[in-house]
C-alpha cells in the first residue's frame, strides 16, 4: 500500500490489530478477576423411600 495519500500502510495496521488483542487480552484478565464468575449456589433436597423388609 502506498505511504502517502490517505491510505494505511500495512505496518501500521499490523501494529493498531497488535495494541487491540493486548488490550482485549487485558480485558479478559480483569473480568476473570474481578467479574462474577462463580455460580450462584443452591440446596437441593429430595426425600428417598427406602423400602424395608
Amino acid at each position: 500500500m502506498k505511504k502517502d495519500g490517505g491510505t494505511i500502510n500495512m505496518g501500521r495496521l499490523i501494529k493498531y490489530l497488535f495494541y487491540l488483542a493486548i488490550l482485549v487480552a487485558l480485558c479478559l484478565v480483569g473480568y476473570s478477576f474481578f467479574g462474577d464468575l462463580s455460580a450462584p449456589s443452591v440446596n437441593h433436597t429430595e426425600t428417598i423411600e427406602l423400602e424395608t423388609q
